[in-house]
């Protein structure tokens, strides 16, 4: 019985069927597919009255709006989750959806907005006493933790989050701390320890059968290689991960990566190849709203013409200085540091 038959005959059912199926679809990449099904889900739960099932399936599908980079689609579908949560008072419901919202909040470089999400569904979690909704939601304040350079901060709450992930027994959220505290080391500049961790989680990923964490955690390895100069082994693993990430439709994925290989080729020299990555990026970020990717790509594509055009590349790090000022993101350190460093 599909989604679609059973929203017109039975739509009690469609709630159930679309929840079996879309986990399934959404961790194999077929987002398309499971966007559609939770939709016809939706309307299903409006017409037999299920608060619960509509909630939920509202809740689903402003995830894979989140993933997709549709993110005023999805702020609006996950602020109708929180809404009809809170309507029935499923505070564990609630504490998903608006961590969810955070996830949004975090792609478009809102990192207040994020964190107060985040926290939001902390509280929530733990008044009802829900340890995994409680783990989630430290691993996501770890991730504004990280975007916004507190380092520390960010490794100590992925520690706490894996812990409990494991004495959950909650394999793919275990997989995502790890992968989370791969990030947190490099950005801190403790390679060998990114990587291993980046191994670990992709590793458990694989085993899972989760696609998009793979490509996260490949993409990871390929950051700590061309933070080591392996750029043989960045260039493999930055270009395995982007083409991941757009055979999943993840667009802001496809901008880190993106910009990462604009980074690349700016290390070896090849200003023509930094340009092209990072006005790709920058279309990208622009389109779907990604600041901090926004930021990162007019950087990238104002180093690359320094040797070129210092005026035309000055305007374009300035550019990137307010974006990545204005959202509090540690980009902006580095851009400084460019402009400085050339006089700008």
């Amino acid at each position: 019985m599909t989604v679609s038959y059973a929203a017109e005959a039975l739509p009690q059912h469609a709630v159930a069927i679309a929840t079996a199926m879309g986990g399934f679809l959404r961790a194999s990449g077929r987002w398309d597919q499971a966007a559609a099904q939770y939709q016809t889900a939706v309307h299903a739960a409006q017409r037999a009255g299920d608060r619960p099932g509509q909630a939920g399936t509202l809740d689903e599908l402003g995830l894979l709006q989140q993933l997709t980079g549709d993110y005023a689609a999805a702020t609006a579908t996950l602020a109708q989750a929180v809404a009809r949560y809170a309507e029935f008072g499923d505070q564990r419901g609630q504490a998903y959806a608006l961590n969810h919202l955070g996830l949004v909040h975090q792609d478009m470089g809102d990192f207040q907005a994020a964190t107060a999400s985040h926290q939001q569904a902390l509280a929530l979690a733990r008044e009802a006493g829900d340890r995994l909704a409680e783990a989630v939601s430290i691993t996501d304040l770890g991730q504004v933790q990280q975007l916004t350079g507190d380092y520390r901060a960010a490794v100590a709450s992925h520690q706490q989050a894996l812990a409990m992930f494991q004495s959950l027994n909650s394999p793919f959220d275990q997989a995502d701390a790890t992968c989370q505290l791969g990030f947190d080391e490099w950005a801190r500049g403790s390679y060998a320890a990114a990587a291993a961790w980046h191994r670990q989680a992709l590793d458990l990923f694989r085993r899972l059968g989760d696609r998009l964490g793979q490509a996260w955690a490949i993409g990871g390895l390929g950051e700590v290689q061309l933070a080591t100069a392996d750029y043989q082994g960045a260039s493999d693993n930055l270009t395995q991960a982007l083409e991941l990430h757009r055979e999943l439709g993840q667009r802001h994925g496809e901008a880190v990566l993106l910009n990462s290989l604009g980074d690349l080729s700016l290390a070896t020299a090849a200003t023509e190849d930094a340009r092209r990555h990072h006005s790709w990026a920058l279309s990208i970020a622009r389109e779907i709203g990604a600041r901090v990717e926004e930021a990162r790509a007019l950087a990238g594509i104002g180093r690359s013409l320094l040797p070129s055009s210092r005026a035309e590349a000055a305007s374009y790090l300035r550019e990137a200085l307010v974006i990545a000022q204005r959202i509090g993101s540690p980009e902006a350190q580095r851009i400084w540091g460019t402009l400085t460093e050339h006089g700008l």
